[in-house]
């Protein structure tokens, strides 16, 4: 598993993604993609603000985003591209097949990945 992504974890990093960015939002979940001009493994942060709901709760959803990244990384890896992942309201509820479709479609968006 050498082709893993690596977590974004300083504040300063996901400022830089959030202020050049490219953001793609969906139903259950908010993108946000920020090229790099190398082939390494992708970098990416998770975050799900409090309007989502308590502690319990932002924990799922972000479980939840975690998990749909590893689907999706299995089919392909995502490399030179740093990545923000934000929760929304309805991560923790949407069905995972659906949450799943988000991030795929946001990805295309974004230009992260090839056109299915």
């Amino acid at each position: 598993m050498a082709d893993r992504s690596v977590r974004l974890k300083k504040r300063s990093e996901f400022l830089r993604v959030a202020a050049r960015g490219r953001k793609v939002p969906s139903p259950g979940l908010v993108l946000q993609a920020l090229g790099r001009e190398d082939s390494d493994p992708a970098r990416i942060g998770f975050t799900v603000t409090k309007k989502v709901g308590n502690a319990v709760v932002r924990n799922r959803a972000r479980r939840r985003l975690r998990e749909a990244v590893r689907v999706v990384e299995r089919e392909e890896a995502l490399r030179g591209v740093d990545l923000v992942l934000i929760g929304r309201g309805a991560t923790g509820g949407r069905a995972f097949a659906a949450l799943v479709g988000d991030l795929r479609r946001a990805l295309r968006k974004a230009g992260v990945r090839e056109g299915e």
